[in-house]
């Protein structure tokens, strides 16, 4: 078949997680994602909230067996020599839905065709193919050396975040809420005595408001002993779900020229929100009253085209202490409400 030449990649990605204002929990996925033509696939699907194949919390077995069959070296998982580019990410049942594409070798090429929306064994590429995406012919040195790059186990994510606070409530509502959305949460106020093994394990450490200088200073000092990179997070509020999507942001591995949602800004009642590609934005604005309770409205639930946006904020949702969550599929970001 004809087919230009495309360049292959694969780079960080995720689902995001997150508790949403309705209370729901949104699980959250790392995984590697496509990059074609220093693009990644899944934008060009829309809005499509899916994961690749190839998730971080899968067995290192199956992960492996992903990766040789995108290789080609075990039979199509599907009739028709189909294989999954992309799926549920809650359950990753055909069932709910995936697309699927053609993989096959021409020479030492690899190329990727038909691609499709799929619910069953057999694709039907007149009601639901992707007519405009591919196909896409991949020079094999690349595609195999990508590829294989994963199978070392160097490239796991760390999903799992240590939280030091002085509410041990707080603290243990936020724990909960992660481990719902798949994110491992320890809590201590001390790292001194941890071994570097356990520090290894983290990729991000949560501050909440009152723990003092002092206090980040020395576990930040625990980590640089152990040699560990991590992300640091200053809570911005007693708000669980406001917590938990500034962590998520701080999880992020993407590369930050690959992500769809790329600002934030909050200030005099609206939202600045810049997107790369189209896709639906969700905008929560959450608050303290007097009494230290929360509040959450939702504000915006809509798709956005590529470029700048400036979203006005209903006055109630961003009276005093006030902070916006933007969310996607892939991306979340927070900010304090500013005041002129």
């Amino acid at each position: 078949m004809s087919a230009e030449y495309a360049t292959f990649g694969l780079a960080p990605a995720m689902r995001a997680g997150g508790v949403l204002a309705n209370g729901d929990y949104q699980v959250h996925r790392d995984f590697v994602d496509f990059i074609v033509n220093d693009r990644p696939l899944l934008f060009q699907l829309s809005d499509l909230d899916a994961v690749s194949p190839l998730a971080s919390d899968v067995p290192p077995a199956i992960f492996t067996a992903q990766v040789r069959s995108l290789l080609l070296e075990t039979d199509a998982p599907l009739p028709g020599g189909r294989y999954v580019i992309y799926g549920c990410p809650e359950c990753e049942e055909l069932g709910c839905g995936a697309v699927t594409a053609v993989i096959e070798q021409e020479g030492d090429d690899y190329l990727w065709r038909d691609f499709a929306w799929q619910t069953d064994d057999y694709a039907d590429l007149t009601l639901n193919g992707y007519h405009g995406i591919g196909p896409f012919r991949f020079r094999g040195a690349e595609y195999r050396t990508a590829l294989t790059s994963l199978l070392d186990g160097s490239g796991s994510a760390r999903r799992r975040v240590l939280l030091i606070g002085a509410r041990v409530a707080l603290l243990a509502k936020l724990a909960a809420a992660l481990r719902a959305i798949g994110i491992g949460a320890d809590i201590t106020r001390d790292a001194a005595d941890v071994p570097a093994d356990e520090l290894r394990g983290y990729g991000a450490v949560a501050f909440g408001r009152a723990v003092t200088q002092e206090e980040r200073a020395a576990v930040r000092a625990a980590f640089d002993r152990a040699g560990v990179d991590v992300a640091y997070v200053d809570g911005l509020a007693p708000i669980v779900p406001l917590l938990v999507a500034q962590i998520e942001h701080a999880l992020d591995r993407s590369p930050a020229d690959r992500r769809r949602l790329t600002r934030l800004v909050a200030a005099d009642g609206e939202a600045g929100i810049e997107v790369t590609s189209p896709c639906r934005v969700q905008l929560t604005a959450y608050r303290l009253d007097r009494l230290y309770r929360t509040h959450a409205h939702e504000v915006f639930d809509g798709i956005l085209e590529p470029g700048r946006h400036r979203i006005a904020l209903d006055a109630k949702a961003v009276k005093g202490e006030s902070f916006v969550v933007a969310r996607t599929s892939g991306s979340v970001l927070v900010e304090a409400m500013a005041r002129g």
